[in-house]
């Protein structure tokens, strides 16, 4: 991530937990797809102000965050199974298929680059190994001309109000395993998608 970008969620920590109120209903669906699976390796890119660490009931959890005010925050959940650094998604300094499972909770549309994101995703992912991926997605309704009109405000808060995951050419070395939607009018999706 850029250093601009750096700086702001870590201004932007102190708010944090006004944003995190309205996304846990969404990251409470993922908790419980997670929990179901075997223990195994689990990264988590973007752990933000860690709010949710508490929910993972297995595996040996790695956090990575770029943002050191975000990690301080989340260093107050850490438990003997969770590791937390400070570390660039876009630029792992982990070996090659390290992880079982890895998560992109809010991250992929707020990223810089969500290529290099997906491309390190997949390098450190085990074969057959699962991604999960929580995020807005631009419908194909009228709520995307919505999406369209805030492109120019989203800006200023490093996001992209309009975002379409099958716009990422990275993403087709993954297949799409299951599709979760949070009703009809939501905005957010919990996609799940296997290392091919």
């Amino acid at each position: 991530m850029s250093k601009q970008t750096d700086n702001f969620y870590n201004h932007f920590s102190f708010f944090y937990p006004v944003v995190d109120l309205f996304l846990k209903p969404q990251k409470h669906k993922l908790f419980q797809e997670i929990n179901k699976l075997p223990d195994g390796q689990l990264l988590e890119i973007g752990v933000g102000n860690g709010s949710h660490l508490k929910l993972y009931k297995k595996h040996q959890v790695t956090g990575v965050d770029t943002s050191f005010s975000m990690l301080n925050i989340a260093k107050k959940q850490q438990t003997a199974h969770i590791q937390l650094l400070q570390m660039n998604g876009e630029a792992l300094l982990f070996p090659d298929q390290t992880f079982d499972y890895i998560i992109l909770s809010h991250v992929i549309a707020v990223v810089d680059a969500p290529e290099k994101v997906l491309a390190e995703t997949y390098r450190v992912l085990k074969p057959n190994g699962q991604i999960f991926i929580l995020n807005h997605f631009t419908p194909n309704n009228w709520l995307r001309h919505i999406d369209k009109a805030f492109q120019l405000f989203s800006k200023a808060f490093h996001f992209k109000s309009e975002f379409h995951i099958n716009s990422l050419t990275t993403i087709k070395k993954f297949r799409l395993l299951r599709e979760i939607s949070f009703g009809q009018f939501s905005y957010f999706k919990l996609l799940i998608y296997k290392k091919a």
